[in-house]
């Protein structure tokens, strides 16, 4: 049995976007600012307390050029680390538009899929992506190492002491 705790949806929430402000660099009167919200309203809001809004969790993704799908979808997953994985790809977002599209497109033929086609379709969706990351990054590892003969070296300590 996992001995783990799961973090209350505060916890998560003030986690993500205090990674998220990490990341960006920002201070929280700079949020806060952007925001239109009093620093201490805003440092309310950053700690969890009180109840989630979700205009103030896409107001704060605007701010900080972030994924606020992401922060929502991070709530759900109970992992502060997801929102932080979107904030810049905006995953959660582009998900998001993308079901919104097959909703217009199939409207009630949605309702005809079965929970296993989908299981399937997803599951191979995602394990698709995560191959060309992979993939992305074993070429991007050979690019290097293809060129990084041709820089010159730093001078050994022997060539620089004798001079």
């Amino acid at each position: 049995m996992d001995a783990r705790q799961p973090l209350s949806l505060s916890a998560v929430l003030s986690s993500s976007l205090r990674l998220i402000r990490a990341h960006r660099r920002l201070r929280t009167v700079e949020i806060a600012e952007g925001m239109n919200m009093a620093p201490r309203s805003y440092e309310h809001f950053e700690a969890g307390a009180g109840r989630i809004n979700i205009e103030r969790i896409h107001r704060f993704a605007e701010v900080t050029d972030s994924d606020p799908h992401g922060i929502l979808a991070a709530l759900a997953l109970g992992s502060p680390a997801f929102a932080l994985r979107c904030a810049d790809n905006k995953l959660a977002t582009i998900l998001a538009v993308a079901l919104q599209e097959f909703d217009e497109e199939m409207g009630d033929a949605i309702a005809d899929l079965d929970a296993l086609t989908l299981i399937n379709a997803f599951t191979k969706a995602l394990k698709d992506l995560a191959a060309q990351s992979v993939k992305k990054d074993a070429e991007a590892d050979a690019w290097l190492d293809a060129r990084r003969g041709r820089l010159l070296a730093p001078p050994k300590d022997e060539e620089t002491q004798g001079r």
